[in-house]
Order: C-alpha cells, then sequence, then structure tokens
C-alpha cells in the first residue's frame, strides 16, 4: 500500500527524476538570486570608479575592501542575503570572481555596442594615445547611428602599446576592430589628432588604415585644430607668449603658498569681491585660457592689493609686470578675442556633433574675429584698457623713454630684451591688437579643411540650413566615394517631401532629416545623410577616456593588470550601456566563463 500511495503521487509531483530536477532548480535559483546582488555590487563600484578590494580581506580585518564591505551593507537591510548562506568555499567574494564578474559586465556592455553597430552597418573609428606610468595606452572609440537616428560614440577600449611607429598603432587598431568581428562593416572615416605619426599622409596611421580600408578618410579633430590655432598665435607673437607667462607666474605664487593663498581670500572679503580662485593654464587645453584670463581681470584689484602687502621680491617683480599698461592691454584684448572662440571650444567638446554645423560656426568665428579688425575694434579695448587702469590707480602711458645703449664691436640681431613703450591707442591697435587677431584670423582660415572640397560640398548638402541642401551635383561627389548609387528620380521625392515637413515644422540639422526619411522610401537618400552624420568631428571622446583612466589607474592601484583596468574603463565611461544591462545575461555570461562546482543556469523548459 505504501509504495501504492507513492506511485499515485507521482500523478500530482512527478518522479523522483523530475523531483530531483525541482529541486536543483530551486536552489538555482537561490543562487542566481545571490549573484543578483553581487552583479549590483559590481555595477555600482564599477560605475563610480571606486576600488574593489582592501589591504587586508580577512574575517578579523576592520575593513575588508570596499566590495566585500558592500555585501555587507546590503545584507544588513536585505532579508533574503540574511536567510541565505552559500557554501564556505563558493562565496563568489573572491578576487577570482570579482574578476570574472568584471569580465561579464565589461562583455555585456561591448556586445550591445556592436549589435548598434551592426544594425547600422556602417561606423568610424577615433584613436588617441597617452602615457600611463611606464607603459603607453591606446584608446579607441566608435561612431555610429543608431536605428532612431541617435548619434552615438562608445568606448571599444584600451590596448597597451608595444611600439610606437604607425605599423603598430595601425595593427592594435586593426586588432581591435577584428576582435569584435567589425570585419563586414563600412567604415566611413577615422579621427586622430595631429601627430606626424598619425596624420602622415604617406607612412602615418591613417595612410596605413585606409590601405585596408579605402572609404575611410581621414578627419584631423577639429579640437586639437582650434588648439593648435590659438597656440600657434602665441609663438608667432612673443608679447602673447610672455602675457600667458605671466599669467602663470600669477598663478604659482598665489597657489604654491598657503600663507600666499590665504591672503589673497581675505583681501577678496575686505573689497567685497565674490571668493573665487584664479585658474591654471594648460597648453592642451586652451579653453582654459580665457577662464585664467577672466580670472585674473576679476580679481586684479585684490591681486594687487595682494601683492603690495607682500614685501619680497617675487611678489614685487610680478605687481611690476602687472601695473604696466601693456599688460592690462592684453588682458583685456585677450578676454574678448578667446571669449568669441570660447562657444567653438566648447561646442567641439560634444559627442553628437554635426561635421557641416561644426564648419558653420567655425566659419561665424572667422567672420566675427575678421569683422572686428576695424579701429572701432582696437578702441573699444583701448578704451577698457585706459578705464581698468584708473580704476586700480595705475599711471597711464607717458611718451617713449629714450634710452642711449651702446654696442660698439658686436653684432646685434635681436632686441636684446627691451620693447618699445605704447602710449596712444593707434600703437597699441598696431602693434599688439591686428597682430594677434591677424594670426587668429589665418591659423583660422587654413585649417578646418582636411577632407576635401568635394566631400564638404556633400556634407554641405545634408544640411537643410545650407544654399545647396539636397543639390545632386554636390551629393553626387560623397554617393561615389562611398559607392552609393544615388537616384535622381529618389532625390526629386525627397525635396518635395522635405519642403512640405518644412512648411509645418522646423527642421534645423541633419539628424532631424535623417529622421524623417523613411528607409524604404529613400534609401540612398537615407544611407548617405547616415554617412554624413557617422563622420566624427573631433577625437574628444577618446580625451575622455583617458581622464577615466586617470580616476582608475591611481599609485594606489598601479599593480592593476591590462585586462581588468580595460573592463573597469569600459564600465565606468559606458554608464548608460551599463543601466541598460540585463543582470540574467551577466549571470549567464559569468556561469560560462569555465566549469563551476554548482550549477547556475537554469534548466530549459519543454
Amino acid at each position: 500500500m505504501t509504495c501504492w500511495q507513492s506511485f499515485k503521487s507521482t500523478k500530482t509531483h512527478g518522479d523522483v527524476i523530475e523531483q530531483l530536477k525541482t529541486a536543483s532548480a530551486a536552489e538555482i535559483s537561490e543562487r542566481r538570486q545571490y549573484l543578483h546582488r553581487i552583479v549590483a555590487a559590481t555595477t555600482f563600484l564599477g560605475k563610480q570608479g571606486i576600488p574593489f578590494r582592501g589591504h587586508d580581506e580577512q574575517e578579523s580585518s576592520q575593513n575588508q575592501g570596499n566590495f566585500i564591505e558592500c555585501m555587507k551593507l546590503l545584507k544588513q537591510f536585505d532579508p533574503f542575503l540574511q536567510e541565505y548562506t552559500p557554501p564556505s568555499h563558493t562565496t563568489y567574494l573572491s578576487h577570482y570572481s570579482q574578476n570574472e564578474m568584471i569580465t561579464s559586465i565589461s562583455q555585456e556592455i561591448t556586445e550591445g555596442i556592436i549589435k548598434q553597430m551592426k544594425i547600422a552597418k556602417m561606423y568610424s573609428v577615433m584613436a588617441d594615445e597617452a602615457r600611463d606610468r611606464c607603459t603607453e595606452q591606446l584608446a579607441v572609440c566608435v561612431r555610429f547611428v543608431t536605428q532612431k537616428g541617435v548619434v552615438r560614440e562608445c568606448f571599444l577600449g584600451l590596448r597597451k602599446l608595444q611600439g610606437f611607429d604607425a605599423k603598430s598603432i595601425t595593427d592594435e587598431i586593426e586588432a581591435m576592430l577584428q576582435s569584435h568581428n567589425l570585419g563586414d562593416l563600412l567604415c566611413v572615416a577615422q579621427a586622430y589628432d595631429g601627430a606626424s605619426v598619425m596624420s602622415g599622409a604617406v607612412g602615418g596611421v591613417q595612410a596605413r588604415f585606409r590601405e585596408r580600408h579605402p572609404e575611410a578618410v581621414y578627419v584631423h579633430c577639429y579640437a586639437h585644430e582650434l588648439n593648435l590655432v590659438l597656440c600657434y598665435t602665441c609663438k608667432a607673437i612673443p608679447e602673447a607668449t610672455a602675457f600667458f607667462e605671466l599669467l602663470e607666474n600669477v598663478y604659482t605664487f598665489f597657489s604654491n603658498s598657503l600663507v600666499n593663498h590665504n591672503k589673497f581670500i581675505e583681501i577678496q572679503k575686505q573689497l567685497g569681491l565674490r571668493p573665487s580662485e584664479l585658474v591654471q593654464l594648460s597648453t592642451t587645453r586652451w579653453a582654459c585660457q580665457v577662464r585664467s584670463v577672466n580670472a585674473v581681470l576679476n580679481n586684479l584689484s585684490a591681486i594687487l592689493a595682494c601683492l603690495s602687502n607682500m614685501n619680497t621680491s617675487m611678489a614685487l617683480g610680478i605687481r611690476s609686470k602687472l601695473c604696466k599698461t601693456k599688460t592690462l592691454y592684453m588682458l583685456v584684448m585677450f578676454s574678448k578675442l578667446l571669449g568669441i572662440t570660447e562657444g567653438l571650444h566648447r561646442y567641439l567638446q560634444g559627442e553628437s556633433l554635426d561635421l557641416s554645423k561644426a564648419v558653420q560656426y567655425k566659419t561665424a568665428v572667422l567672420q566675427t574675429l575678421t569683422e572686428l579688425r576695424t579701429d572701432s575694434g582696437g578702441e573699444d579695448v583701448f578704451r577698457r584698457a585706459m578705464a581698468l587702469c584708473k580704476a586700480n590707480e595705475i599711471q597711464l602711458p607717458v611718451g617713449p623713454r629714450q634710452k642711449q645703449k651702446r654696442y660698439d664691436g658686436f653684432v646685434v640681431e635681436s632686441a636684446c630684451g627691451s620693447t618699445s613703450n605704447l602710449t596712444t591707442s593707434d600703437e597699441f591697435r598696431q602693434k599688439l591688437f591686428y597682430p594677434c587677431l591677424d594670426r587668429m584670423v589665418e591659423e583660422l582660415t587654413h585649417r578646418f579643411s582636411g577632407l576635401g572640397e568635394a566631400l564638404m560640398s556633400g556634407i554641405h548638402a545634408c544640411n537643410p540650413t545650407s544654399e545647396t541642401f539636397l543639390s545632386e551635383e554636390a551629393l553626387k561627389s560623397l554617393a561615389s566615394h562611398y559607392k552609393i548609387q544615388l537616384k535622381p528620380e529618389e532625390l526629386l521625392v525627397a525635396k518635395s517631401f522635405i519642403n512640405r515637413r518644412m512648411e509645418k515644422e522646423t527642421v534645423p540639422d541633419t539628424s532631424t532629416v535623417f529622421q524623417l526619411l523613411d528607409e524604404d522610401m529613400f534609401p540612398t537618400l537615407k544611407a548617405l545623410f547616415q554617412v554624413a552624420l557617422t563622420i566624427p568631428v573631433s577625437s574628444c571622446s577618446c580625451e575622455r577616456s583617458f581622464s577615466a583612466l586617470r580616476r582608475l589607474h591611481t599609485w594606489l592601484r598601479n599593480t592593476m593588470g591590462q585586462d581588468r583596468l580595460n573592463d573597469l574603463a569600459i564600465m565606468s565611461i559606458e554608464k548608460d550601456n551599463l543601466n541598460d544591462i540585463n543582470p540574467d545575461s551577466v549571470i549567464d555570461r559569468f556561469a560560462q566563463l569555465k566549469p563551476r562546482r554548482y550549477s547556475l543556469m537554469l534548466p530549459q523548459q519543454k
């Protein structure tokens, strides 16, 4: 009868094998719930760029590292963790399990990016290199357009460079792309900085990369181009070089000494100024120059008063240079000139940039600077500089000083450090204002033209604000380069369709037109617009990855391996994609990395 009752129970509860499977599924589900908490802790630490491990992770330690301490914190408020006790030899909290979980999350993020790229069917590559202690790291980013018409720039990874020549760098970029199976996709462009090893037309990276990807045109990063405009302007004008060296001396004087810094803050309060800090200059980020100039300009009275109270040779020397009329004139002049280019600097730091719009903004900046070259423009700067002198009780310029020097028996080829004493508005305009302005205009005119006139005309024809919008002649050059068969009939219908839409709503940029075009109705034209959006404007995404690298690879974490560093960099940089990952997919990937002691995969339902 006992056997008979057992047999009847199999009709409702299943046989012994099925009951064992059910018990196993419940245990696996518990393990996966436990791993869900580990994925959450790993995601949080990776997203914030916080170290995982501690110096001493033993049970007796007061600080077992951020990862284990996070799990302890979760256990205080999570009923499941309070009740669940994992096997002592399978807690998944060791640094080996941490690395495997970090790798699984990183691979899940990268796979999501690759899926979007394969749907887009075309992409651009951006690369840059930076020193990381005793190694050279190569950052590779990609740019593509999603199905919804959103331009994305994503980080693919870091590679340690074994060689610094063009061939080694090109091979590393190609190896990165091939490791993600991107060989079947169309690479439409490549963007690097202006270093000769990258931009060389014969043996540089861009030339070697085009041997494998003929359609990939080279774009010199526009942010670097604008940086070079200002850099070469200061190199060509000796007075400008001396002026920015003086600003750096002022910053160093007040920042290196706490005594000087505290006196500066006290005098700011006494004068009723809002407490603010001086800004350090940077040779690679000229956008900060305007902030440095404006900081000195706004706090000039406090700086002069502070330097007057300090009876040191350094303070007196800096004050004597600051009190020169020429210095104050250049302070006002560069505040005006750099203020004009500041907006373009900020725009070129973005991700979803439009090349045609970037060229339009550059043209607008160039035209503004050109129109500034008038007597009234120079007179306005001179009048503001004289007002600044009076406000700070600085003596106005007087007649030229005659200084007799004898150089008998010497050959003099330079000014020997002496400079002319400028007094009138015309002299300041001719000696300082016009030379700096002309140099900036000249540099802006000859730069930003790396793609070629034919391709740029095709990109401009994709911009609805351009005069050549949807011009067949202009679009043909772009279509022929990328082997797209442009149909004239399709173009005629698109013109009629977009013109009717423009009557009802605003169509501001290329991205909006791309979203309006239906792929079935306008296949070739939509592909052209996608190409125009995919071509990058700058390589600032690579620069941002190096900022993340400096936050991750600190001196406290200098023993970190390359694979772990690369995975953590992906988690830290691609925060948007990190938020979208599915924890169950991460656990499945984690379970399949190697054979596990306990099963983590749920049995498939029949």
